[in-house]
């Protein structure tokens, strides 16, 4: 096989698996059936545990670069000021709230996986896949026939993939259509804040809506109104599912304006239309989220309203959790289940986005939430947890502190030989595999015992740290905790140890059963190459989770 793994649909899912696979060394075929990249800006939120994603990629300062900061949004019913919502988070959390047109993050990713030495071949799409024990054999529009090891579909929610495997593909539409458009406006309102402007009919039913997403540039927003008459006559796409931008004639400036007329909080004039287009919204979730070699991510996966921007950070957390379990298979070294766990892990989290957001769409953002801090920290992603995962150890509901299955918390204070200023504990995840943090209250030679079986139980795919409250001499890399700030935020007592998976979650914490969770993951290099489910086993829609 020249090519290790076939990654269907280059958006920013697909993207994404394709760097964290060429990071990782493995080689990957890029296609997508379009011609040229869309210049729609689909989706333009970056949540803040995505921002975390990136920086593990390489990718953050450039996506700093060319964001706008979402300060929060302001809301209004009928005329009237009724709200004012501020995106603060607790100082725990490295990033903030993001706005990127989808189209420039996709311009990143694409520059990122170019320097990895790979790139997209356009004009191509997914005409058949078929698998057996030893790969997947794959017929492109090309006439090209390739035989890889894995199949990544990314390819939206028309995917094709979905398709060839027979997944199901259940859910519903909204009756409602929407027409978006990236304008400018000359209004006063504040730079950094989302207008959400509503107006109610007699019986309390909504009638007009505007909702206005800041981008950057002066005064330029995405802005979201219910289709005029005249627009909403379209052709469905063919398969049944009603998701994404219409074919048919685009909204021009006029409509936008007329909108604007109706509802805007002052008197506005739109202009420098730069994109426009008619909207509709399903939500629906594969019963399964792959099956063998073969599996399907973001939209191909799950869609759903965009309220909270959810849509494309979800699936970019999809590539991010199967890519590293893909490259350990491929590579020879995963343990059994390892690809299966990407489904038993990321479903639920689909399952829980599509839920929420239909609830956001219908009852708005953070409804039901016990507060306002759970509320922010849920719509940042922060909250995602694979507790009860097969890769993960047993956790404590009921503690207060971190727990395995729960994101990994960032860390300040962090001082080391070498190094002038202080470190943020993100800084040591940089690699490609597991991280050890050992904290140990002065004694080393059984951290360093521990460390050596650790890194031969992973064969070489991980990184180890000593954590101290004060310097010691250790043939291990040394990291004091001079502000006490790792101590605090995973609530460490005593000498320990965290394994930290490649995604950024934690997969055990305390100093018994170390090697024994990496062998959740990572297996002996003498094991023969496990390929994930056999294609001749049960259809994952009668097994999974049963």
């Amino acid at each position: 096989m020249d090519t290790d793994v076939l990654v269907a649909g280059a958006g920013p899912i697909g993207l994404t698996a394709a760097i964290e696979l060429r990071r990782r060394g493995i080689s990957c075929r890029v296609i997508d059936p379009l011609l040229e990249p869309p210049r729609y800006a689909k989706a333009v939120g970056i949540q803040p545990r995505t921002l975390e994603v990136f920086e593990n990629m390489g990718v953050l300062k450039a996506v700093l670069d060319a964001s706008i900061m979402m300060r929060g949004q302001i809301v209004y019913t009928n005329g009237e000021h009724v709200g004012r919502i501020d995106l603060a988070l607790p100082a725990d959390v490295p990033y903030g709230f993001a706005m990127l047109p989808q189209y420039e993050t996709e311009r990143i990713l694409a520059e990122r996986l170019a320097e990895l030495g790979s790139g997209v071949e356009r004009g191509v799409g997914i005409v058949s896949v078929d698998q057996d024990t030893e790969g997947v054999t794959v017929t492109t529009s090309d006439s090209a026939i390739d035989h890889v090891q894995y199949v990544i579909g990314c390819d939206g929610s028309h995917s094709v993939v979905r398709k060839q495997l027979g997944l199901s593909f259940e859910g519903d539409a909204f009756a409602e259509a929407y027409m978006l458009g990236d304008v400018e406006v000359d209004w006063s309102q504040p730079t950094g804040y989302g207008i959400r402007i509503t107006r109610t009919a007699t019986d309390g039913t909504t009638d007009a809506m505007l909702v206005a997403m800041p981008l950057p540039g002066h005064k330029r927003y995405r802005m979201t109104m219910l289709v005029p008459p005249e627009l909403t006559d379209r052709p469905s796409s063919g398969d049944g599912i009603t998701h994404g931008f219409a074919a048919g004639p685009a909204p021009k400036l006029h409509h936008i304006q007329a909108v604007l007329d109706q509802l805007a909080p002052e008197p506005t004039t739109a202009s420098n239309l730069r994109w426009s287009s008619v909207f509709r919204i399903s939500h629906r979730i594969v019963d399964a989220y792959g099956w063998g070699r073969v599996f399907v991510a973001g939209d191909a996966a799950h869609i759903h309203p965009p309220t909270g921007a959810q849509g494309m950070n979800t699936g970019i957390q999809d590539a991010h959790n199967l890519a590293w379990k893909v490259a350990l298979s491929v590579r020879g070294v995963a343990a059994p289940g390892l690809t299966d766990s990407y489904d038993v892990e990321r479903r639920p989290v689909g399952e829980e986005v599509v839920g929420m957001t239909v609830r956001n769409a219908r009852e708005g953002i953070g409804a039901g939430q016990s507060s306002v801090e759970t509320a922010m920290r849920k719509q940042a992603q922060l909250l995602i947890s694979y507790a009860g995962s097969p890769l993960v150890s047993e956790s404590d509901p009921t503690a207060a502190v971190v727990q395995p299955g729960e994101r990994a918390p960032d860390a300040r204070g962090l001082i080391r030989d070498m190094v002038a200023f202080p470190l943020r504990l993100f800084e040591l995840f940089g690699g490609v595999g597991h991280t050890l943090l050992l904290y140990s209250d002065g004694e080393v030679g059984k951290f360093e015992e521990l460390g050596a079986a650790a890194v031969d139980a992973a064969h070489g795919l991980l990184d180890v740290y000593l954590l101290v409250a004060s310097y010691v001499t250790s043939v291990l890399p040394v990291v004091v905790d001079s502000a006490s700030e790792f101590r605090t935020e995973y609530g460490v007592t005593g000498p320990t140890a965290f394994v930290i998976r490649p995604d950024g979650y934690l997969g055990h914490r305390g100093l018994e059963g170390v090697i024994e969770n990496l062998k959740k993951d990572i297996r002996a290099m003498s094991c023969p190459t496990w390929g994930g489910l056999h294609p001749d086993e049960t259809h994952p829609s009668e097994r999974m989770h049963s």
